[in-house]
């Protein structure tokens, strides 16, 4: 009696595995065993860094508001908080966006 060689879904998993691999140097692209664990340890960096770019451009986009803010002699966290007073509902990305494309429209965002 041959042996069973688990069929078609295995081979389909196997290929998925690999085709995700592809482009990866060496053995990591073209045997499954090694493809397996790099293609994992890659889906783990893919998922850490899209939570990670979202930080980055939070602070990226602080780094802009502060800078023009003290260009209009204010620090970034008095202006945040006379937004949110005054009841600006403008997110940082938004913000840092008019600070850079319309600077006078800035200002009196952040006169008011």
């Amino acid at each position: 009696m041959p042996r069973a060689k688990r069929g078609f879904k295995a081979r389909r998993r196997r290929n998925r595995v690999l085709k995700a691999a592809s482009g990866f140097r060496g053995k990591r692209s073209s045997c499954h065993a090694i493809a397996n664990e790099a293609v994992q340890h890659a889906w783990m960096h893919m998922y850490r860094s899209r939570k990670v770019r979202k930080r980055d451009f939070r602070g990226l986009w602080i780094q802009r508001i502060n800078a023009a803010a003290r260009g209009l002699g204010q620090s970034y966290s008095k202006l945040i908080g006379k937004l949110n007073a005054s009841g600006i509902a403008l997110n940082r990305k938004m913000l840092a966006e008019i600070a850079i494309s319309d600077p006078v429209a800035f200002q009196k965002i952040a006169s008011a």
